[in-house]
């Protein structure tokens, strides 16, 4: 299965009309979050294939539209604009077990910042889910989903840019194939995109990157 994963920077690549011919073959798309709707709107209504997403720290419109119409705590809620929003959520989508966990470490009281503790709330909020997958599909998941990456894995040193603590800890117990990122942007071709951490590769999606699950 071929994944496009997208996250916080308008990429000319992606939004194209070109697009349908560049990314034909994909199955997946993936949103880790800070991209304004109207780009998501473009994607998922020219590629037709399913989104999922989460909200990062920044473009939060589509989050608060959730909230101010009550559908924030909904097993799923797809947008207006055609996303699947999976922020703090367990969904499967053509075979394959996703888990979104949103936002990024608290800086200045934002929208959709958290302590470490939080996010540790918003992880266990997972787990009944999770457990079932384990019982009925022999697995917790396959791909977790998120905005902020893991504590010392492609993440910056100031607190904005931290990578949350307990990603690792999901890594170790769940064993996700992957864990897409956003939040991190790189502006040097050279920087380091994937990493591998016990059972898991780590990928930071910052404007656009494919990922072939044959591949791994």
């Amino acid at each position: 299965m071929k994944i496009l994963c997208i996250s916080d920077h308008i990429d000319p690549l992606v939004y194209t009309a070109s697009i349908k011919e560049r990314f034909k073959d994909i199955d997946i798309i993936l949103s880790a979050g800070d991209l304004p709707q109207d780009y998501l709107e473009f994607v998922v209504s020219t590629l037709n294939k399913p989104l999922l997403t989460v909200y990062g720290n920044h473009n939060l419109e589509g989050l608060r539209n959730l909230k101010r119409r009550g559908e924030i705590s909904l097993p799923w809620t797809t947008s207006r604009t055609g996303e699947i929003h999976i922020g703090s959520k367990v969904r499967k989508e053509n075979g394959l077990i996703f888990a979104g966990l949103g936002g990024s470490m608290r800086y200045n009281n934002g929208d959709n910042q958290f302590t470490n503790f939080q996010m540790k709330l918003e992880i266990l909020r997972l787990l009944p889910r999770l457990i079932i997958n384990r019982i009925f599909h022999g697995r917790f998941l396959d791909i977790l989903l998120t905005h902020a990456p893991p504590l010392g894995i492609h993440d910056r040193e100031d607190l904005c840019h931290r990578g949350f603590k307990d990603f690792l800890w999901f890594m170790r117990i769940f064993k996700p194939k992957y864990l897409i990122h956003g939040h991190i942007h790189l502006y040097d071709m050279a920087s380091v995109r994937l990493s591998h951490f016990l059972d898991t590769m780590v990928v930071n999606a910052y404007s656009h990157y494919v990922v072939d699950t044959e591949e791994k």
